[in-house]
Formats: C-alpha cells, sequence, structure tokens
C-alpha cells in the first residue's frame, strides 16, 4: 500500500514538472522571439507571460515556429496571421501593443 502510495506521488510530482516545464519553455520561446525581432527586453517578456497564459501550447508551437521569418514585432504579427487562426491573431496585436508601450504589468 505504502509503495502504491509512494508511486502515484511520483507520478504527479512527474506530471506537474513536466506541465510547468513545457509552460516555462514555451514562454522562454515567446520571449526570445519578440526580443529578436527588436522589442525592448521588458516588453518581451510581457508578451511571453500574456501569450502563455491566453494561448494554447499548440498555438504557441505554430507561432514561434515562424519566428525566423519574422524580423520585427510588426513581423509576429504578420507571422501569426500566416497561422489563420483568429484568437492567436487577436492575442498577438494587443498582447504588442499594450507590452510595447508599457500598459502592461
Amino acid at each position: 500500500m505504502i509503495r502504491l502510495i509512494k508511486t502515484a506521488a511520483f507520478i504527479a510530482v512527474l506530471c506537474l514538472a513536466t506541465w510547468f516545464g513545457a509552460h516555462w519553455y514555451a514562454e522562454y520561446r515567446v520571449h526570445t522571439a519578440f526580443a529578436e525581432a527588436g522589442l525592448s527586453d521588458r516588453a518581451a517578456a510581457c508578451m511571453g507571460q500574456r501569450l502563455v497564459r491566453k494561448l494554447s501550447l499548440r498555438q504557441i508551437q505554430k507561432l514561434t515556429a515562424l519566428q525566423h521569418t519574422a524580423h520585427t514585432p510588426e513581423g509576429m504579427v504578420e507571422a501569426a496571421r500566416r497561422i489563420d487562426d483568429p484568437r492567436v491573431v487577436k492575442v498577438t496585436a494587443t498582447s504588442l501593443l499594450l507590452c510595447s508601450t508599457g500598459l502592461s504589468r
């Protein structure tokens, strides 16, 4: 019985670590993409936080796959349009506006 509880606890910890690790990595990728596109480090970090909170990991994966084709923040919004997902475009554009002007935390 104790062994079963230990195994269940280990699996739960492993799942939590994987979940948070995936989100941390996605935020890092978005932060890096926008920093390379010319945003300040603070604005790029804001973009990473907002996009990870508001988009699914699959949507973020599609967006960061296009990071090498966009060399400006506006180019990242254009890359979001190429994904053909209105939510990605909306969240990316509004986050860019809020983060680059400093209106978002």
